[in-house]
């Protein structure tokens, strides 16, 4: 069915009708044919002989025709009627167009607000997480001294007078020895793509070496403002950072350079103030009070993946994996008033039966230790009492295997 134009629309649903009429000058007219054989003298007798000779009685001819108009009127009446729902649907249309118009809000921000996306990439254990929470204010993103404590990009929202800032936490960038560490940096790389600003974060308390001047080399090829900054400054002595901000200098070119403690706050003020007049003029990306668009299965993986990693060494941070399996609210007890509790079920992956014993630790102490200190963190992030059941399961080489990555979102 073709849309009617817009002429046809002002014309009204009645002159679909009349514009598809469509009258043939040179179609038959069989009672015209009939009074012209009678007026040149054929007489009755051969208009007998015809009938006669098709079988048919007398008036029949006349009972076909008006079958045939009316069925094209009956055509006629539904291609009016089709006509007419497509009309009343447009109108329908327009008109929620209009109410829509005048429902939604739009925030009102000022001309010269701005906002945009920002990158933080260095090595692992740099201090790119403590600094994403040091920047938003809240923890969003697990901190430890263990290697891959990020795996997944995580975003943290930054709220300031004129500005929004959108924080996106990325894994060290490494060389990788597993199908999970390409995985990894491949993250990475489609976070530099998809930013305003980059951070790169090289740290006070070690000397640049070559995956610093890797990554560096890395950042050439982005168009993007680069800002460097001196992370853990608070590690060492004054004239050491003096020295390290000067090597920061000789590695690349940077919109800027910034020293910072994020453990104690110095200078996070002030990476606040070149970001929000480094990104772009925008609208705000997120509604205000949002601090991240983190999951909250994910955060609460993340916490009790954080509590596991403390005290574990060697090749065990690598292997350590937790899942969300469900998470299941009690009924509310009589007289209670305090919102229900939270069962949560979760798996806590290794790659061999000997990490699985040092995580459940003599008669389970370990485990419960791991379930104590992330229920803090669940708690406070739920706003409500929960009970975690923690199963550790083996699953060999995971960090390999494609179908359980896949599984565990990587």
């Amino acid at each position: 069915m073709r849309f009617p134009s817009d002429d046809e629309l002002m014309a009204g649903p009645n002159a679909f009708g009349d514009a598809r009429i469509e009258v043939e000058p040179d179609a038959a007219d069989p009672e015209a044919d009939a009074r012209a054989q009678i007026d040149a003298g054929l007489g009755d007798d051969t208009s007998d002989e015809v009938g006669d000779e098709a079988g048919a009685e007398p008036g029949d001819d006349e009972d076909s025709e008006d079958e045939e108009e009316y069925e094209d009127l009956e055509g006629l009446q539904d291609e009016e009627d089709a006509d007419l729902d497509a009309f009343e649907a447009l109108t329908s249309l327009a008109s929620l167009r209009e109410d829509a118009a005048a429902t939604i809000e739009v925030p009102d921000f000022p001309e010269d607000f701005r906002a945009g996306f920002v990158s933080i990439v260095g090595r692992p254990n740099v201090g790119k997480s403590t600094l994403t929470n040091a920047l938003v204010g809240h923890k969003i993103a697990i901190t430890s001294g263990r290697p891959e404590t990020t795996r997944h990009n995580i975003r943290g929202i930054v709220h300031g007078e004129g500005y929004q800032l959108v924080l996106v936490d990325t894994p060290g960038y490494h060389r990788p020895r597993t199908l999970l560490g390409k995985r990894l940096n491949d993250m990475v790389r489609e976070a530099l793509s998809e930013v305003d600003v980059v951070i790169f974060c090289l740290p006070a308390d070690q000397r640049i070496g070559p995956g610093d001047q890797f990554i560096a080399r890395e950042l050439r090829g982005i168009k993007r403002p680069i800002i460097a900054v001196a992370t853990k400054c608070d590690a060492v002595p004054r004239d050491r950072v003096m020295k390290h901000l000067l090597s920061i200098e000789k590695l690349g070119e940077w919109a800027a350079i910034v020293p910072v403690s994020s453990v104690e706050g110095k200078g996070v003020d002030h990476l606040r103030e070149v970001l929000a007049q480094t990104v772009p003029l925008s609208p705000p990306l997120y509604p205000d009070g949002d601090v991240t668009d983190e999951s909250r299965d994910t955060l609460i993986a993340e916490f009790i993946r954080e509590a596991a990693l403390e005290g574990v060494r060697d090749e065990l941070p690598h292997s350590l994996a937790v899942q969300v399996e469900e998470i299941i609210e009690r009924p509310r007890r009589e007289g209670d008033d305090r919102p229900p509790m939270l069962d949560i079920h979760v798996n806590v992956y290794v790659e061999r039966d000997s990490q699985k014993a040092i995580i459940i630790g003599r008669k389970g102490s370990r485990l419960k230790q791991i379930g104590t200190q992330s229920r803090a963190h669940i708690e406070e992030l739920l706003g409500r009492r929960v009970y975690l059941d923690l199963h550790v399961r083996t699953a060999k080489d995971w960090q390999s295997d494609p179908k359980m990555l896949g599984r565990l979102g990587f």
